[in-house]
C-alpha cells in the first residue's frame, strides 16, 4: 500500500492526486496498530524530501501536506534509533541543500523547519498518540517537546535569525512574490520558535497578559547580545506594514523573557534596548494606522509593564519622554474608540499596572504617573460618553451590550481612576450633573425627541458603570476619609438618579441603564456593605442630607430597589436574575455575622446580626416575606413562559428569603406555615390535577416546577436543624405522592425530571444527623430506564443530568448515616436492595465513555462508587462479572482522569476494592471453621479469571506516579501496595521491564530505587505499614526522577501498559 501511494505521488499529474496521496501516506505513518516499520519510514521520509527538492514549484497546498507529512514522520519518529542514531533528529541537515539553492527552495526548507517546531510544540497535533495510549498523550508529547527544544530548537532559531538579517542587510525586491513569501516564512519560523512551550506550561490564549516565555538558560546569549533585539525594531522600519504584525509578535514574545534569564544590571540594559525600540515607533507612528499593527503594538505595551517593575522602567535614560508618548497614544487610541477596540485591553491593562504599582516603587526618579494617569482617565470617559449619540445615530453596534468587555475594561478603569482620585471624583460630578440636569430638563419638555432621550440615557449608563467601578477599585490601607467623602458624593447622586428613573417605570424605562444601577449596587456592596468590609471606612465629612440617604442606603434603598426591579422588569430576564443575585449575596452570612454597626449614621462596617434585625423589620422585606406571589413579583408567574427553564432564577430568591425568614424564625411552627401558604396552595392545585382524569398539562407542568424550584432554594437556605426539620415534616409525607406522580407522568421530559430530582437531592443531603426517609427508591426507579434511543446531541440533557443528578442523590443518601444499614435486611426492607439495583441499571444504560466525557457525570458517579466501595462492598462483590468488570473498567480509566477530585476517588475505590480482595484472599488461604461468604468466593473466583484488570490498574498507577506530573501522590500510594502484594510476580517482571528499558549505566540505580521501595514492608494491608510505604514512595518517586534526569532513553509507557 505504502509503495501504490508513493507510485500515485510520483506519476500523478494532478495536484489534488498528489494531494490525497500526501494525505494518505500521513494517515499511514500515524496509525498505531501494524505500524510501519523502521525501515519504510526512513524511506518514506528521504522521498518526500527529495521529491519536494526535485518539484519547487508544485501549488501551495500539495507542498503544505508534504511538509506535514515530513513533520509527522519526524515527530513520531523522534526517539527511533537505527544502528545507535537516532534518524530523525537531523532536520537542520535535511533542510540546509533547500537553504542553499533558489529562493523557491529556501522557501520549502524554512516552511518544513516552522511546520515542524508548530508540530512538535502543538499538543493538539499530537491526538494521534492518543490512539497508542489513550491515557499518556500529554506525557509523550512533553518527551517529544522537551528533547527537540534541547538538541535542536536553539539551532534553529539562530538560523532564523541569521537568515532574517542577511535578508535585511540585501535590498529585498518585495514585489517579487518569492522574495516576499521568504520573508514571511522566516517570520512565521522565528515565532514559532520564540512561541515555544518550552516547559509545557501549554498557556491558554485567553491569559495572554499573563505570559511569561520561558526561553532556557542556554539561549542567555542570543538575548544579551542587543543586536538581535535591534534586528526586529530595525525590520518592523524597514520593510512594509503587512509583515509588521509578525514582526511585532516576535517582540512580543522577546519582551516576555522571563527575568531570571539576566541579572540586574543586564536585564536594566535589555530594559533600556527594548524601551528605546518603543520609543521610536511612538515617533514614527504612521504603521499604526493598520489594525493588526496596532493590536500587536498594544500587545507589546502591556509587556513592559506586565514583565518589568515600574521601579526598573523609571531608571530607563528615556522614560519621562517614552511615558508622554505611551500616554499621548494611550489617549489618542481611547478617542477613537470605533478603531480596533479589542486592542484597548491591552492599553488599560499597561495602565493599570503602572497605577497599582504606584504605592510600592521605591526608586528615587519621578514616575510622573499623577501627571499622565488622569488623562487616561479622562479619556476613557468622554470618549464613553461622546461615542453614545454617533452609535445611535448611526446604528452601529453598541459596547454596552458586550457586558463582558464592558466589565473587564471598567475592572481596568477602577485601579486606573483611584490614582490621583480628587481629580477623577472631580470630572465625573461634573459630567453626571450636566448629564442628570440635561436628562430632567428633556423629561420635563413635551417636545423632546426620543434620540435625544435615548443619548442622555446612554450618557447617563455609562457614568453610573465608571461610578460603580471607581468605588468597587477602594482599597482599605489606601483610602482616606477624603476619599471616603468622595465615594458619598457620587453614592448620592446616582441615588438621586435612581429615585427619578424609578418614578417612570410605570410609564418607560431603559434596561441597559437598570443593568448599570446593579453593578453599581454590587460593586457598592462588595466595598461597604458585607461580612469582609474593614470597620475603619467612614465617612465623616458628609453633609446631614448625604448621611441620612446613606442611612436609607444601608437600610432600605437597597431592598426598595430589588421590590421596585421585581415588579416592573419581572420578564426582563437579564435585569431579574442580577436582582435576585446581588439579594441573594445581601442574605448571605447575616444571621451568623459579628459585631455592630458604629454609632455613627456615616459608619460602613458590617452588617451583623443586630442589623440584620433591623433588616428583617423592615417594610421592604416584611413585604417580600408575606407577598411572595405572582400578583407581586411576574416573574413568580406561571403564564406566558416561554420555556420551563425560565424559572431558574425562583431557586435564587427563594434561597435570599429563606435566609431572611431564618432570622426571627426559630421554632415559630406558626409564622413558618404562613409563610409557606403559597407553596402549600400550588401543591394542593397540582394534587387537584393529579386527581382528575383530564387536565391542562402545561399548567400542571408550569405550576410543579416553579413549586420545585422555591422549595430546593428553601431547602438550601435551611441550614438550622429546627427550620430544615419543620420544612420536611411539611412536606414528607404529604407532598411526596405528587412528586413521585410527576416524575411517572412526565419522566421524559427533563424540563420537569431534572427540577424534582435537584429538589430531592438538596433534601437528602444530611447536615444536622436527622434520621429521614424519603422513599428515594421511588424517584430513582423504573422511568429514567424506559428512555430509547437518544441523539448524542442531547444524550446529557435528556438522560444523563438525571442519572447524575440520581447517583449525587444516593450518594448522599448512602452517606448521610440515616440508619444503620443493617437493619433494612433484619426487617426484610427492599428499600436498599431496590435502590442498589437502580443504580446498576443505570449505570449499564451509560457507554463508558460517557463517564468521563461528561465532568459532573464524572464527578457524582465517582463519589457514589467511592461510598459504595467503603460501606457496601459486599454488594459489589455479589454483581454480575459483567457488572464488576465494567466497574474496573470504570476506575481504571478514571485513574487518568484530568480531574483530580476524579483520579483521586478512583484511588479511593480502587484501594477499598483491592484491600478487600487481599483481606479475603488471606482468610481463605487460612483453616477456619466459617467459610467465605458466598459472594466472597464468587468475587475472588471472578478475580482470579480476570487477573489482566488489576494487573493493568497496577501498571497504570506506577507509571503515572513515575513518570508523569503526579498532583495527588499520597491518594495513588494508597492502592500500590495491594496491587503489589496481590500481584507480586507481575510486579517483579514490571520492574525488571522498566530496569532493563534505562542505559545500562543507570539500571543499577534504578533497580536500587526499587528495592528501597519495598525495604521494611510488609505483607500486610495496616495502617502502619501502608504509612511507611507512603514514605518509601515519595522517595522512590525523588530518585527515579533524579536518575532519569539526563536520560536520552525514553521509556515507552506503551511497554508497561501491555
Amino acid at each position: 500500500i505504502n509503495h501504490k501511494w508513493q507510485l500515485l505521488l510520483g506519476r500523478g499529474s494532478s495536484s489534488y492526486s498528489q494531494l490525497l496521496a500526501a494525505t494518505c501516506l500521513t494517515k499511514l505513518v500515524s496509525r498505531t496498530n501494524n505500524p510501519l516499520p523502521l525501515e519504510q519510514r526512513v524511506d518514506i521520509r528521504n522521498y518526500v524530501l527529495n521529491y519536494l527538492a526535485t518539484r519547487p514549484k508544485l501549488a501551495t497546498f500539495v507542498t503544505q501536506a508534504l511538509i506535514q507529512l515530513y513533520a509527522r514522520i519526524t515527530k513520531l519518529g523522534w526517539f527511533d534509533c537505527q544502528k545507535d542514531e537516532y534518524v530523525f533528529r537531523n532536520v537542520i541537515n535535511d533542510v540546509t541543500r533547500f537553504l542553499q539553492d533558489s529562493v523557491e527552495h529556501c522557501i520549502i526548507g524554512v516552511t518544513i523547519l516552522s511546520q515542524l517546531t508548530n508540530e512538535i510544540n502543538q499538543v493538539s497535533a499530537t491526538a494521534f498518540l492518543s490512539e497508542a495510549d489513550t491515557s499518556h498523550p500529554l506525557t509523550k508529547h512533553r518527551k517529544i517537546a522537551s528533547s527537540f527544544r534541547d538538541s535542536s530548537l536553539f539551532d534553529i532559531f539562530t538560523l532564523s535569525c541569521s537568515l532574517l538579517k542577511q535578508a535585511s542587510g540585501k535590498n529585498l525586491n518585495l514585489n517579487d512574490e518569492s522574495q516576499h513569501g521568504l520573508l514571511m516564512q522566516l517570520l512565521k519560523l522565528t515565532h514559532n520558535c520564540l512561541n515555544f512551550d518550552f516547559i509545557g506550561t501549554s498557556t491558554d490564549e485567553s491569559s495572554d497578559d499573563l505570559c511569561t516565555v520561558q526561553i532556557p538558560t542556554s539561549w542567555r546569549s542570543a538575548f544579551l547580545d542587543s543586536s538581535t533585539l535591534q534586528l526586529f525594531f530595525d525590520l518592523y522600519h524597514s520593510i512594509p506594514p503587512s509583515f509588521s504584525p509578525l514582526v511585532l509578535s516576535c517582540l512580543v514574545q522577546i519582551a516576555s523573557v522571563r527575568r531570571s534569564l539576566f541579572n540586574n544590571a543586564e536585564r536594566a540594559k535589555f530594559l533600556s534596548h527594548l524601551v528605546d525600540g518603543v520609543k521610536r515607533i511612538l515617533e514614527n507612528p504612521q504603521s499604526l494606522s493598520d489594525p493588526n499593527n496596532y493590536h500587536e503594538f498594544c500587545r507589546l505595551l502591556a509587556r513592559l509593564k506586565s514583565n518589568y517593575q515600574l521601579g526598573e522602567l523609571v531608571k530607563v535614560e528615556n522614560y519621562p519622554e517614552v511615558i508622554r508618548l505611551i500616554a499621548n497614544f494611550t489617549v489618542t487610541s481611547l478617542q477613537h474608540w470605533e478603531f480596533a477596540p479589542n486592542s484597548v485591553h491591552y492599553l488599560l491593562s499597561l495602565w493599570q499596572r503602572l497605577a497599582a504599582s504606584v504605592p510600592y516603587v521605591k526608586a528615587t526618579e519621578p514616575h510622573m504617573l499623577e501627571t499622565y494617569t488622569p488623562e487616561v482617565t479622562k479619556a476613557y470617559i468622554t470618549s464613553r460618553l461622546e461615542s453614545v449619540h454617533i452609535i445611535l445615530r448611526d446604528g452601529l453596534e453598541d459596547p454596552l451590550e458586550d457586558t463582558g468587555l464592558v466589565q473587564q475594561q471598567l475592572d481596568q478603569l477602577s485601579t486606573i481612576g483611584r490614582c490621583e482620585y480628587e481629580k477623577t471624583c472631580a470630572l465625573l460630578v461634573q459630567l453626571f450633573d450636566q448629564a442628570a440636569q440635561s436628562y430632567q430638563e428633556l423629561l420635563q419638555s413635551a417636545s423632546a425627541s426620543p434620540m435625544d432621550l435615548a443619548v442622555q440615557e446612554g450618557r447617563l449608563t455609562w457614568l453610573v458603570y465608571i461610578i460603580g467601578a471607581v468605588i468597587g477599585g477602594r482599597v482599605s490601607f489606601a483610602s482616606t476619609d477624603e476619599q471616603d467623602a468622595m465615594d458619598g458624593e457620587l453614592v448620592c447622586r446616582v441615588l438621586q438618579l435612581m429615585n427619578l428613573t424609578d418614578s417612570r417605570l410605570a410609564q418607560a424605562g431603559n434596561e441597559k441603564l437598570e443593568l448599570a444601577m446593579l453593578s453599581f449596587f454590587e460593586q457598592f456592596r462588595k466595598i461597604y456593605i458585607g461580612d469582609q468590609v474593614q470597620k475603619s471606612s467612614k465617612v465623616r465629612a458628609w453633609p446631614a442630607q448625604q448621611l441620612e440617604q446613606l442611612e436609607q442606603l444601608q437600610f432600605q434603598v437597597f431592598l426598595a430597589k430589588h421590590i421596585t426591579n421585581l415588579k416592573y422588569w419581572g420578564r426582563c430576564e437579564p435585569i431579574t436574575s442580577k436582582t435576585l443575585q446581588l439579594l441573594n449575596d445581601l442574605s448571605i452570612g447575616y444571621p451568623f455575622g459579628k459585631g455592630n454597626f458604629g454609632n455613627s449614621a456615616a459608619s460602613l462596617t458590617p452588617c451583623t446580626y443586630s442589623s440584620v434585625r433591623k433588616l428583617v423589620k423592615l417594610s421592604a422585606v416584611q413585604f417580600m416575606l408575606n407577598n411572595h406571589t405572582s400578583e407581586h413579583f411576574s416573574f413568580l408567574g406561571i403564564n406566558n413562559q416561554s420555556n420551563l427553564t425560565d424559572m431558574r432564577c425562583r431557586t435564587t430568591f427563594y434561597t435570599a428569603l429563606g435566609r431572611l425568614l431564618m432570622v426571627d424564625l426559630g421554632e415559630d411552627e406558626d409564622q413558618y406555615e404562613q409563610f409557606m401558604l403559597p407553596l402549600t396552595a400550588a401543591f394542593e392545585t397540582v394534587a387537584q390535577m393529579f386527581s382528575t382524569n383530564s387536565f391542562n398539562e402545561q399548567e400542571a407542568k408550569r405550576t410543579l416546577v416553579g413549586l420545585v424550584r422555591d422549595l430546593r432554594g428553601i431547602a438550601f437556605a435551611f441550614n438550622a436543624k429546627s427550620s430544615f426539620m419543620m420544612l420536611f415534616e411539611w412536606i414528607y409525607p404529604s407532598y411526596m405522592p405528587i412528586l413521585q406522580r410527576a416524575i411517572e407522568l412526565w419522566y421524559h421530559d427533563p424540563a420537569c425530571t431534572t427540577p424534582v430530582l435537584k429538589l430531592m437531592a438538596e433534601l437528602v443531603h444530611n447536615r444536622w444527623g436527622i434520621p429521614k426517609n424519603l422513599g428515594f427508591p421511588g424517584i430513582l426507579r423504573n422511568r429514567i430506564l424506559t428512555l430509547g434511543e437518544v441523539p448524542k446531541d442531547q444524550v446529557y440533557a435528556l438522560k444523563l443530568k438525571g442519572i447524575s443528578i440520581c447517583f449525587s442523590m444516593l450518594k448522599a443518601a448512602l452517606s448521610g448515616s440515616y440508619v444503620n444499614f443493617g437493619v433494612f435486611r433484619l426487617y426484610g426492607d427492599d428499600a436498599l436492595d431496590n435502590a442498589l439495583q437502580t443504580f446498576i441499571k443505570l449505570l449499564l444504560s451509560i457507554p463508558h465513555s460517557d463517564l468521563l466525557d461528561y465532568p459532573k457525570l464524572s464527578q457524582s458517579y465517582y463519589s457514589l462508587l467511592e461510598v459504595l466501595t467503603q460501606d457496601h462492598m459486599n454488594f459489589i462483590a455479589s454483581l454480575e462479572p459483567h457488572v464488576i468488570m465494567y466497574i474496573l473498567s470504570s476506575i481504571s480509566e478514571g485513574l487518568t482522569a484530568l480531574d483530580t477530585m476524579v483520579c483521586t476517588g478512583c484511588c479511593s475505590c480502587l484501594d477499598h476494592i483491592v484491600t478487600y480482595l487481599f483481606k479475603q484472599l488471606s482468610r481463605s488461604t487460612k483453616k477456619r471453621s466459617t467459610p467465605l461468604a458466598q459472594e466472597s468466593d464468587r468475587f475472588l473466583h471472578i478475580m482470579q479469571q480476570h487477573p489482566e484488570m488489576i494487573q493493568q490498574m497496577l501498571s497504570t498507577v506506577l507509571n503515572i506516579i513515575i513518570f508523569e506530573d503526579c498532583r495527588n501522590q499520597w491518594s495513588m500510594s494508597r492502592p500500590l501496595l495491594g496491587l503489589i502484594l496481590l500481584n507480586e510476580k507481575y510486579f517483579s517482571d514490571l520492574r525488571n521491564s522498566i530496569v532493563n528499558s534505562q542505559p545500562p549505566e543507570k539500571q543499577q540505580a534504578m533497580h536500587l530505587c526499587f528495592e528501597n521501595l519495598m525495604e521494611g514492608i510488609e505483607r500486610n494491608l495496616l495502617t502502619k505499614n501502608r504509612d511507611r510505604f507512603t514514605q518509601n514512595l515519595s522517595a522512590f518517586r525523588r530518585e527515579v526522577n533524579d536518575s532519569m534526569k539526563n536520560s536520552s532513553y525514553g521509556v515507552n509507557s506503551n511497554d508497561m501498559m501491555s
